[in-house]
């Protein structure tokens, strides 16, 4: 077994734990969020049995629980794979995150406590911080956050959970399609502008803010072509 793999997508597997399949979503939907798995990756079911222990069964059922959160595709007689959306189903995840996620903003803008407002300063802070130590996977984790804290906290639950499943389905198209070269996605002072805006803002104001960030966001991808699909050879110099 490839250690490297292991190591990049499931760092907080601990020998003797009993794995089910719930513990391979988190591990898989996290490594992916982290943008550790690059869409394409192949999944083996065999390969994956053998870094947690389980039976092909188990690691089945996870991977079918991820092709139902668009985390994963599956093809009959297969190996799954990290999605990798095209590039017209990738412009339309940004045009239905800019329409939810401008809403959910809205709807908190002037009705968050002092306490979440802090939680959203502190992580707001910490992606900054992250940035300047050169920590792009950390920085990733914080910014994140963020999103997932708003979608978490929405008023309006439905809108929340599709915040939250387009939060990870944007995720996936950034680590496929961002321009070759491009350390980091952070964007100065976005975070920091909004939060202002939820605080003591309009709501059309944090609304049309949360999208300006969403457009800068998709600017820094390279919607160009489509020949960036990588598998696990391609990352680990090895035959899978």
């Amino acid at each position: 077994m490839d250690n490297a793999w292991h190591n990049a997508m499931f760092t907080e597997f601990k020998t003797g734990e009993r794995i089910t399949d719930q513990h391979i979503v988190e591990q898989i939907r996290r490594a992916v969020l982290m943008q550790r798995l690059p869409p394409a990756t192949r999944l083996p079911e065999v390969a994956l049995g053998e870094i947690f222990g389980v039976s092909r069964s188990v690691v089945r059922k996870a991977l079918t629980r991820l092709a139902a959160d668009h985390i994963v595709a599956q093809q009959p007689n297969q190996v799954a794979r990290v999605s990798a959306p095209r590039i017209d189903e990738t412009r339309e995840i940004f045009a239905a995150r800019r329409l939810v996620e401008g809403e959910v903003v809205a709807l908190l803008t002037g009705n968050l406590q002092k306490n979440q407002v802090q939680t959203l300063a502190t992580l707001v802070e910490a992606e900054r911080s992250a940035y300047l130590r050169g920590d792009e996977s950390e920085r990733i984790e914080h910014s994140l956050a963020i999103h997932h804290y708003l979608a978490d906290h929405s008023p309006n639950r439905v809108l929340g959970a599709m915040l939250t499943d387009l939060i990870l389905r944007t995720s996936i198209v950034i680590a496929l399609y961002k321009y070759a070269g491009l350390s980091s996605c952070y964007l100065e002072g976005d975070h920091d502008e909004l939060l202002a805006l939820l605080k003591q803002g309009s709501a059309e104001a944090a609304r049309c803010r949360v999208q300006q960030h969403l457009d800068a966001l998709e600017e820094l991808l390279d919607l160009k072509s489509e020949d960036k699909r990588i598998d696990l050879a391609a990352i680990f110099g090895r035959a899978s």
